[in-house]
């Protein structure tokens, strides 16, 4: 898995990088997208820290805008998880209302009174401030929603399998109450060590990217 792995992680980083705020234009309509962040490195490069993708068609810059930009946790897990960190790094009481998940009309009314809106108005721009000035990332398109999302699943799992993929001690995703997301060294607690690219699927990924 090593080699397959530090083979991506110099493949991703000759491509094109987007930072914030990014030009829609230059991006495709369906797609995966490959995230690093900064003062994170593994096999002489930037590491690689996060691997996305989409279900509905043309739906990839929405996506990134709401990791990016809509101040949602409860449409972004990629988000909470930040939020997450960032609570627990400061031992903030407020973790316990982050969690609470907010999306259905039943939950608001359940919750209604029991959150404080203001604080996780506050939360969330922390969380924004973090993701826009320390992630950038590449994309590649695939237009084939089963496509992408098994190259996707292949590309977390030949990662997260990977010995050399190692977070850097300063890390904040190691302030995560997930195991997993601290064991991996990826914003991710889906898709890990399951099913690698085979030799073929590598071959086929870099064709995919024009290498």
């Amino acid at each position: 898995m090593n080699e397959d792995c530090h083979s991506m992680h110099q493949w991703f980083n000759k491509m094109k990088k987007f930072d914030f705020p990014f030009e829609e234009k230059n991006l495709p309509l369906n797609g995966i997208y490959i995230l690093f962040e900064k003062g994170e490195y593994a096999h002489g490069t930037c590491r690689i820290v996060r691997v996305g993708t989409h279900t509905g068609n043309n739906q990839l810059i929405s996506r990134l805008k709401q990791h990016f930009l809509k101040e949602n946790k409860d449409r972004s897990i990629f988000r909470k998880n930040i939020g997450r960190c960032l609570l627990n790094k400061e031992k903030n009481p407020f973790l316990k209302q982050w969690e609470l998940d907010l999306t259905t009309k039943t939950a608001k009314e359940k919750y209604a009174g029991k959150v404080d809106f203001q604080k996780q108005h506050k939360i969330e721009k922390k969380v924004s401030e973090y993701i826009q000035n320390n992630f950038n990332f590449v994309v590649f398109k695939v237009d084939e929603k089963v496509r992408r999302l098994d190259l996707e699943s292949k590309i977390i799992s030949t990662i997260s399998w990977c010995e050399e993929c190692k977070p850097s001690s300063n890390w904040l995703g190691l302030f995560s109450p997930k195991e997993k997301i601290k064991e991996s060294g990826l914003w991710l607690v889906n898709e890990l060590y399951k099913e690698p690219l085979s030799n073929d699927e590598m071959k086929e990924l870099k064709k995919l990217l024009g290498i």
